[in-house]
C-alpha cells in the first residue's frame, strides 16, 4: 500500500500561482510513476501531469502545457506541481496518484493510489 497526502490548495485569482505538494508513503518503492489529476464539477477527472518515479520523462495536457511544472524529491518522497498563470478553467479539485506497473497511461484507472484531493479555485 501507498499513502498519498496532497495539500497546497486554496483561493486565488486569475494569474496567480499555486505548489501543490503530494507526500507519498509505505512501500513507496512500488512506484513507478506519479500523475496529477483534477476533477471539475461535473466533469470527468481527467489527467494533468504525469513523472516517473525514476527516471526524467514527464507528461502535459495540452490544456496546461507551458503553465504547470511537474517535479519529484525522491528524498522526501513527494510530488509537486507547480501552477502558474492560473486560469478559471482550472478551478478542480487536484488529486495525485500512484502507478505501480510500467507503461505510460493517462486512464485514470489504471492508477493504483489515490490522495484524498484538494481544491484549487481560481476567481477571475
Amino acid at each position: 500500500q501507498v499513502q498519498l497526502v496532497e495539500s497546497g490548495g486554496g483561493l486565488v485569482q486569475a494569474g496567480d500561482s499555486l505548489r501543490l505538494s503530494c507526500a507519498a508513503s509505505g512501500r513507496t518503492f512500488s512506484m513507478y510513476a506519479m500523475g496529477w489529476f483534477r476533477q471539475a464539477p461535473g466533469k470527468e477527472r481527467e489527467i494533468v501531469a504525469r513523472i516517473l518515479w525514476s527516471g526524467e520523462s514527464t507528461y502535459y495536457a495540452d490544456s496546461v502545457k507551458g503553465r504547470f511544472t511537474i517535479s519529484r524529491d525522491n528524498v522526501k518522497n513527494t510530488v509537486y506541481l507547480q501552477m502558474n498563470s492560473l486560469k478559471p478553467e482550472d478551478t478542480a479539485v487536484y488529486y495525485c496518484a500512484v502507478r505501480k506497473s510500467p507503461g505510460f497511461t493517462v486512464v485514470v484507472r489504471a492508477y493504483d493510489y489515490w490522495g484524498q484531493g484538494t481544491q484549487v479555485t481560481v476567481s477571475s
